[in-house]
Order: structure tokens, then C-alpha cells, then sequence
């Protein structure tokens, strides 16, 4: 249904309708205002003191989570009570259904219908109506919208109980567990304990839980480009529920692993808002701690107290409660010890600022993510108030004042594109004014349609959200036919920083007086507290409005920072500032810096030396320029540090812990590259580390980090007499292992399984290789010396399990067959990349239904397997294709094991020619800081992407020579810049 179209016929909807007359005299002038409850009652009087003209209209979105989708069934080994009949589709469903057909969307609909009911059949004078529309983003989601009448106090107190009461934002999060803790893989049957634990779990936490067997994981060949299916290792523990449920669940079940791999549990309290600040900045004290103390620390969520929902019959998680698991009794005491001590030096810096009540719900319920990096990034703490409480205070804390005053700042700027708007009539006649009913529906399809919040209070229309939602909503408003005809002021608060006054009034005022008289709008500077203000912009017609609007926004500051070493800042802005008056005469940009000291950095960079230091800004209608000044700026700057970028390597998460023992090696690996290496917080059980540095360090950091992580490979053979003989033999055992070792850097040994055999029922031998994660690429070349020695002594060697696949041959092998000639021999068609890539697809699929066959015999799981045939999971349907490249694959999964199974790069992660190159011809060899005219090569990388800048093709730089410059006049230094 097109919402647009149906607002346009708001005129024929509205005309004969809103033309009231008076048929019976005892009806009210302003039906609007008619609010039964208001009505004299049978047996009793008036229940509500309010007048009748006090009754408002409000229109608001819930934010469910209609488009989750359930786990696919044919994973699933052990669901909790009821979660299958939640979670999946009828079995006589089509397969087409939408996700938000799902019975648990549906039932989340019925209870918020029931809570509006509710409230319409009280005592109190308020009404509650839900209605359900598709979103009309084409993805078939669907939205819900919620419109209350009543007084604004009653409104206001109503909408914080739909809030709080509903279980909105429903998520899922996964936990990746090794199989062998879950599961007894001899007997094909899962433990009883482990299914008990998570029974409990869900039952304790309100939340649904799925364990579900191990994924086929598309790879990318790095030769050949092409997808190779492959079984990931390890089994997913899937969590549904609403925050802060399933992140309570979620570090249950992260504990219950600990303990299975014989860690000690125990937990300390401490004040909440105080946990950031002892975690410290990037949560660098807790990583110490950690360190040190062999534990695993887990923190509640940072928001635990703004969410009052909970489900029914569930505990929720004591906001305070710090869990600790270590490996003795004595580790977790010496980590409380710790906290105790930090707690005891800490010393709180508090201030408290004013935000409006809508920006704070709108941050509480979409941004809480930015927010949570903001406090990690400065070691702070936000108080904020309960959700739809309408309270407009907001309290920062820190234990030093320059981290406070940043996030501060940062928090104001967080919503700079919330946006408030009032539509006020100012005449009109009252018998074309809707009626109540009339009233919700127009706000509903309004709110649907732009997806602001609404509220309709005596002829004034109040529109709050983003700057899109706000204006879409206006534009849907002046095609109204009861707006449309009547006499309005137009009213749009717009709420900016301070600082952005050197961009939208100009000199004396002259942009906006310039803007006033183009477009015959009023505009008014608001001082609104010491960091941010307002613009209003008013217009007595929309069309004014509209244009007036838009060359305000026109004027508003567009910027990008990024991060410039402090020791470049000198010769980037020149003597007197020349260089950097040039640059920004130059694009009509403004450029600031700032050092070390400034940031609160005591002088020296510390943990600072990966924060934007150079920010860039200029008016909106100039941001084509950002990206120039850029580049200008970092041509300035020597290769090994011109961009600082961000890069994710993936390493299983309870590695981590041994890493981060070796805190003393990684700051030195840190310190050689320039680097910063970033864990994942240890309640966030995330596999991915992030390496953050100039663009041309970090692939080296990631090469010599994935140094320090160990993998394997195993390879199951058939076992034969020559075999045997072979693998015992003084030439295996000493030569052969010992050249593996020294040449190719993999480490060999050997060993039986018996309950492992081939297809025939023979046995098998186990040829375990051990390598780092930087060397992955050499397991082929092992693996090929070691098949080439065998065959010199005449041992055959038959793959059972674990084969590698073979590279698409370069060879015109393939296009013989098409050549009938005699001359020519065809290549052996045994031997063809063809039969062995289906080959190893089918390996690996026959292994995966093996296991989930034996784990859905009866007797191991009779309940859930007989229960799960009768279901089908919405995931069949053509949104949920499994089968899916990687949309993430980048320069790192070379280097990596999980998406360089082709394994005949060379050792060098960024050459996958199999050719060694030299240092001259090697662009990613280490180099002199004094070359300037090497070609720059562009690194593919996540997030901001600029375009790249090159050197001049001669020694000249292009740049003025200062003294800094190595090919200026001026004495440079003789060694690199440290």
C-alpha cells in the first residue's frame, strides 16, 4: 500500500466528513476535545479533574524487531522450552511467509494490543490505539504505531509504560563454544548437563536458547576468487530476547564455559557507575588486570538501569554484580584485590547538562551503541534517565575533567540531526476540524510514513526526530485539506553546536539575512545551553518553508577529521601559518589542529596516538572539497604515516586470554609498527581484534600479531603397512620432520584415532600439522614436499579427511579437449581442479549431516528431532539464502587460515604470486622514510573511504620546503622521525 499516495487523498478522505453539523445540540462545538471518559458517568461522577479542551493526540513508532528471523531448523540440536514453536513458522506455512509472521513478533503485537486496551478501558481519561502497517521499504518489514489521546500528562505517563512494558528490540546474539564441551562426539549424543544448564539459563533470564552444530562458512579462494564451503569448527550457543535478557543470558553462558573448561566462578559489587571509569580508557586498566591475574572479567551492560522491561517469571541481572572466572581461587582474589584499589583512588569529576527529553529517548533507543564507544574511548559514565520518563537532566562522570568535557561534547553532537518541528494553525473553521478518530488515523499513516513522532495539541501539530523524518513529515501535512486551507506558521528547531556559529551566520550576519530575504522565512538564533543552540526557522507557507529550510542546511557545517602525527603539525601549517592559509584559501575549508596536550595526553601521545587530531569543516554546500584538503594535507606526511585506518583480524576468542598475557610483547609489537592493538571486551565473547595505524604499518602489525597465533590442521589418511613402516622410519622421525620444521615453519606429528575410519571400515592415521596463522599460506607447500617424499619411497597416501583444495590451474589444460589432434596429449582427467573441488565440498558436507545424524538418533535427542520434523524455519524462504559470499573479505584473510585455504601463497601475506620477490621489486618490503616517489598503492578498507593521493612523479614533493623537508635545503635529520 502506498502511504504517500493515501495521504494525498486526505481531501476526499477529509471533505464531507469534517463538515459537522449539529444534530443534536448536546454534542460539543470541538469534537476533538469530546473525550468519552470526560462524559457524565452512570452512578458516579466526573473520575478526572481535566478540562476538556486539555486533550492531546500523540503518534509514536515501537521499535520491534520485526524483521528477526529464527535460526534454520536443520541446525538446530537442543532448543529450549517452547523457543521451536516461537521461533519457526507453522508446518503448513508457505515458504514465502514474512518474518514478522513469526509467532513471537505476532505475540509481541497481541501483548502491546492488550497493554493499550488496557488503558482504554481504565479509570483514568487517556485512550491507547495500536495499528500495524507495512514499512514500505520494499523489505517487508513492518511497523507498529502506537496513538494515545488524553491529557499531556497522561500521554506522556501512558507512552513510558508502553516502553517499559513491552519487549521491544529483540536481538540475537551467538556464542561460539568448541563442539567436544558440548557434545560427546564418540557417542553421538550431547551432554546432559550442558542441555540442563542452558534449560536453566533460559528459564532464569526470560530468554530463548538454540544450540545449533557447526555452519558451512563460505571461503574465498585467494588464487581464483571463487567460494569454497567449508565447516566451521566450532558450534553456536543462539541467544533471543530482548538487551538487556539476552546479554544476562549471554554472560551466563559465557561462565557455564568457563567452568566446563575447569575455571572457578565468583562475582564482586560494585556501584555502577563506576565500572567504566575502573575499566579505564579502551579499557586498557581491565585488560591489565586481566593480564595479570589469568581471569576473565565480566561487566554488566552499561545501560542496565534505563531499561525497566523484563519478562515475565525472569531475574534480571543486578546492574552491580561484576562476574570474575579464573583459574584458582587465589587469581580471583588478587583481581577483586584490584578492583578494590582502583576503586579506592578514584576521584570523581561530575557534571550534569540538559537535553531535551524526545533527543534523549531517540539516543536510548538507537544510539546507545555510539554512546557506549564514546565511554570506552574516555573512561567515563552517563546517567541517563529511565526511557520516556520526560526528564531532561543528563549527568557525566569521570575521574579526570578533560575526559568529561569530551564526552560532553561528544554527547551533544551525538543527535546533531534531531530535528523539532511545530506546524501551529492559526485559523480555521472549527467544523472542519477531524474528529478523534480521524485524528489517529491521519497521525499513524503520517508517523508511518516518515517515521517521526507526532502529537496534535489544539490546532498545533509537534513533529521531534531526524532531520528527513521531520521534513517528510511537513511535506506529507501541507497536503492535508484542513492545513491546506487554513492560515499556519511553520516552525523548525534546528540544534547545533556552539562552535558552528565560524559557518551558518557569517560576518555581521550576512548569510542569514541573505537567506531571509531569498526565501521571505524568520530566522532566530536561540542560545540553548553552553554547548549547543538552536536555529528557528519560520514561514507562513510551506513552499517558504521548504526553500528557506534548505539554504539553512546548505550553510551547516560538513567536516571530517582524521589523525595526523603531532610531529607533522609544524610543517603542515608552515611559518605564520602559510601553508595551511594557503590550503584552506585554497577549498574554502577551515582546518584545526590539535596536540597531545590539548586532548589531555600530558604532553605525550600514550594511548592517544590513534585519536583525529585534524579536523576539517566547511559549509555543506563546499563538502566536496573535505576529501581534497585531505589529500593535500596527507601529501605532506611521510608513506609509513600519511592514513591512519583500522583493520579486523579474527582469532577464537578464548585465545584471547593468552594473548593478552603477553601484554609486554604486544606493546612492543606496538611500539615497532606505530600500531594499536584493540581486544574485544571479554562479555562480548567477539572473535575479531582490531588493528588500528597508518595504512602502510598495519598490514605488517597484522602479519607479525597473527605471529603470536598458533593453528593446526589435521590431516586423516588411510593406514597401510608402507605407511606405517614410513612414519616409523629414522628418515620421517629426524629428517624429514626436522626440514618441515626449519624450511617450511610447520610443525609434524602423528597419531591414531581408533574410533576415526575410512569408508570401508579400515584404519586411519591422524598427520596433525601446527603452524602460526602468518605462515597458513606454507601448509600447502608442506603438505606437497611431504606427499613428494612419500611417492619417492613408493608409500601411497589416501586423504580420508581434512584434503586441501586445489588452486585453479593457469595451465591451457582445459582448453585442450577442444584441439582433435593427435600431437597433443589431454591432461589425465583424474588429476583435473574440476573433480577435486566438488570433491572436497561433498567431504565436507557428508561430514556435517554425519555428525547432526548421529545427534538426532532416538534416545539422544528423540523429543527435539520428532519435534523439529514437523516444523519449518522461515529461513527457507528466498530473503534467507544461506548460501552467501563473504561480504567482508579483504587483504588480512589472505594471511588467515579460515580464508586462505588454498594455502600456496607465499610467506609474504601481500604476495600470493608463489614467487619471491626482492626488496626492490617488493612493494611491501620495509623502506627508507626518505623515499619520496614511490607509487602508493590503495588498501581496500572498511568504514570512511577517501580517495587515494599520489606523489609527484619527480623527487620534487610539490609541497613549500620547510625544514623539515628531506629534499629541501634545509638540513634534515638523519634518521627516521620517532
Amino acid at each position: 500500500m502506498n502511504k504517500l499516495a493515501n495521504m494525498r487523498q486526505w481531501s476526499e478522505r477529509i471533505g464531507p466528513n469534517f463538515v459537522m453539523g449539529r444534530p443534536n445540540t448536546n454534542v460539543p462545538m470541538n469534537a476533538m476535545n469530546a473525550h468519552p471518559k470526560n462524559m457524565p458517568q452512570p452512578g458516579g461522577p466526573i473520575t478526572s479533574p481535566h478540562a476538556a479542551d486539555a486533550t492531546i493526540h500523540c503518534s509514536f513508532q515501537i521499535p520491534f524487531a520485526s524483521d528477526l528471523a529464527g535460526p534454520n531448523t536443520e541446525d538446530i540440536l537442543h532448543a529450549t522450552t517452547d523457543a521451536v514453536l516461537r521461533w519457526t513458522h507453522p508446518e503448513d506455512a508457505p515458504d514465502d511467509v514474512p518474518v514478522h509472521d513469526l509467532p513471537v513478533h505476532v505475540n509481541g503485537v497481541n501483548t502491546l494490543e492488550r497493554l493499550c486496551n488496557g488503558l482504554t478501558t481504565g479509570p483514568l481519561p487517556i485512550e491507547a490505539h495500536v495499528s500495524t502497517l507495512p514499512a514500505g521499504d520494499g523489505k517487508g518489514k513492518q511497523t507498529t504505531i502506537v496513538c494515545l489521546s488524553g491529557s499531556q500528562d497522561l500521554v506522556h505517563k501512558s507512552r513510558e509504560a508502553i516502553f517499559n512494558d513491552t519487549p521491544i528490540s529483540l536481538r540475537c546474539t551467538t556464542i561460539d563454544v568448541d563442539g567436544s564441551l558440548v557434545c560427546d562426539l564418540a557417542a553421538g549424543k550431547l551432554r546432559e548437563k550442558v542441555c540442563e544448564t542452558l534449560d536453566y539459563i533460559s528459564n532464569y533470564c526470560g530468554v530463548d536458547i538454540f544450540l545449533l552444530g557447526p555452519k558451512l562458512t563460505p571461503m574465498v579462494d585467494g588464487m581464483t576468487g571463487e567460494a569454497e564451503m567449508r565447516m566451521d569448527q566450532r558450534w553456536r550457543v543462539a541467544i533471543y530476547g530482548d538487551q538487556l535478557s539476552s546479554e544476562h543470558a549471554k554472560v551466563r553462558v559465557l561462565i557455564h564455559i568457563d567452568t566446563l573448561l575447569g575455571r572457578i566462578a565468583d562475582s564482586v559489587k560494585v556501584d555502577q557507575s563506576l565500572h567504566q571509569i575502573i575499566c579505564g580508557r579502551h579499557r586498557k586498566n581491565i585488560k591489565l588486570m586481566e593480564s595479570a591475574t589469568n581471569t576473565a572479567i565480566y561487566f554488566p551492560p552499561l545501560f542496565s538501569q534505563v531499561y525497566r522491561y523484563s519478562p515475565p517469571n525472569a531475574s534480571r541481572r543486578d546492574p552491580n554484580d561484576i562476574f570474575i572466572t579464573g583459574e584458582s581461587s587465589e587469581a580471583i582474589r588478587e583481581a577483586k584485590q584490584k578492583i578494590h584499589e582502583i576503586v579506592t583512588r578514584i576521584r570523581l569529576y561530575i557534571k550534569d547538562v540538559t537535553l531535551p527529553a524526545a533527543k534523549i529517548d531517540s539516543i536510548l533507543l538507537d544510539r546507545t551503541e555510539k554512546v557506549r564507544k564514546i565511554l570506552e574511548a574516555n573512561g567515563t559514565y552517563i546517567m541517563f534517565p529511565a526511557l520516556g520518563t520526560q526528564r531532561t537532566t543528563v549527568r557525566v562522570q569521570g575521574s579526570e575533567g578533560i575526559p568529561v568535557e569530551r564526552t560532553v561534547r561528544e554527547l551533544m553532537n551525538l543527535a546533531g540531526q534531531f530535528y523539532a518541528a511545530g506546524w501551529y494553525i492559526q485559523q480555521v473553521d472549527t467544523r472542519q476540524l477531524p474528529n478523534p478518530s480521524q485524528v489517529r488515523d491521519m497521525l499513524g499513516e503520517i508517523c508511518t510514513t516518515s517515521g517521526a513522532d507526532l502529537m496534535f495539541d489544539k490546532m498545533a501539530f509537534n513533529i521531534t526526530g531526524s532531520d528527513d523524518a521531520v521534513k517528510a513529515a511537513l511535506s506529507v501535512l501541507a497536503q492535508i485539506n484542513f492545513v491546506a486551507q487554513s492560515q499556519y506558521q511553520i516552525r523548525v528547531k534546528i540544534e547545533l553546536a556552539n562552535e558552528h556559529k565560524e559557518f551558518v551566520s557569517g560576518k555581521k550576519n550576512g548569510k542569514i539575512n541573505k537567506i531571509m530575504g531569498q526565501s521571505n522565512v524568520q530566522i532566530i538564533f536561540d542560545g540553548f545551553n553552553e554547548y549547543n543552540f538552536n536555529i528557528d526557522v519560520m514561514a507562513a507557507s510551506y513552499e517558504s518553508m521548504h526553500q528557506g529550510l534548505s539554504l539553512v542546511e546548505q550553510e551547516m557545517p560538513a567536516s571530517i577529521s582524521f589523525h595526523v602525527p603531532d610531529q607533522y603539525h609544524k610543517r603542515i601549517i608552515g611559518i605564520g601559518g602559510q601553508h595551511i592559509q594557503r590550503i584552506m584559501k585554497k577549498h574554502s575549508v577551515f582546518v584545526k589542529f590539535s596536540n597531545a596536550m590539548d586532548r589531555g595526553g600530558m604532553g605525550r601521545e600514550d594511548d592517544e596516538i590513534k585519536v583525529d587530531n585534524v579536523i576539517c569543516r566547511t559549509p555543506a554546500r563546499n563538502a566536496q572539497n573535505l576529501d581534497a584538503v585531505k589529500n593535500e594535507i596527507l601529501e605532506m606526511v611521510d608513506r609509513t604515516d600519511s592514513e591512519y585506518t583500522s583493520q579486523v583480524v579474527h582469532v577464537d576468542r578464548l585465545y584471547h586470554r593468552q594473548l593478552i598475557a603477553r601484554l609486554k610483547d604486544i606493546e612492543t609489537l606496538e611500539q615497532k609498527n606505530n600500531c594499536k592493538i584493540n581486544f574485544p571486551s571479554t562479555e562480548q565473547a567477539s572473535d575479531e581484534v582490531t588493528v588500528t595505524g597508518p595504512q602502510w604499518q598495519v598490514p605488517h602489525c597484522v602479519d607479525e600479531f597473527l605471529g603470536m597465533v598458533p593453528d593446526h590442521h589435521e590431516l586423516v589418511v588411510a593406514k597401510s603397512d608402507e605407511l606405517a613402516k614410513f612414519l616409523e622410519s629414522p628418515q620421517f622421525t629426524e629428517e624429514l620432520v626436522n626440514k618441515l620444521r626449519t624450511q617450511h615453519e610447520v610443525e609434524l606429528s602423528t597419531k591414531e584415532q581408533p574410533e576415526q575410519l575410512t569408508e570401508d571400515g579400515k584404519p586411519t592415521v591422524t598427520l596433525r600439522w601446527g603452524f602460526t596463522r602468518n605462515n597458513a599460506g606454507g601448509l600447502r607447500d608442506a603438505v606437497d614436499f611431504l606427499t613428494e617424499q612419500m611417492t619417492n619411497q613408493g608409500v601411497e597416501l589416501t586423504v580420508v579427511k581434512g584434503s586441501l583444495p586445489r588452486p585453479k590451474s593457469d595451465s591451457f589444460e582445459d582448453s585442450l579437449q577442444y584441439f582433435d589432434s593427435k600431437l597433443l596429449q589431454h591432461a589425465p582427467a583424474a588429476a583435473s581442479d574440476a573433480q577435486a573441488k566438488p570433491a572436497y565440498g561433498d567431504e565436507v558436507a557428508r561430514e556435517r549431516s554425519s555428525i547432526l545424524d548421529r545427534l538426532r538418533k532416538p534416545g539422544s535427542m528423540t523429543a527435539i528431532s520428532s519435534f523439529l520434523d514437523r516444523r519449518k524455519n522461515s529461513s527457507r524462504s528466498p530473503n534467507g539464502n544461506f548460501f552467501k559470499g563473504s561480504s567482508n573479505v579483504s587483504k588480512s584473510s589472505l594471511i588467515s587460515i579460515e580464508s586462505a585455504r588454498s594455502f600456496n601463497a607465499d610467506r609474504n601475506p601481500w604476495n600470493d604470486s608463489g614467487v619471491n620477490l626482492t626488496d626492490d621489486d617488493n612493494p611491501w618490503a620495509p623502506r627508507p622514510l626518505s623515499t619520496h616517489v614511490d607509487n602508493k598503492l590503495a588498501i581496500p578498507m572498511s568504514g570512511e573511504i577517501t580517495p587515494r593521493h599520489h606523489t609527484c612523479p619527480s623527487g620534487d614533493s610539490g609541497r613549500p620546503s620547510t625544514s623539515h623537508s628531506f629534499n629541501s635545503g634545509y638540513p634534515g635529520p638523519l634518521g627516521p622521525f620517532r
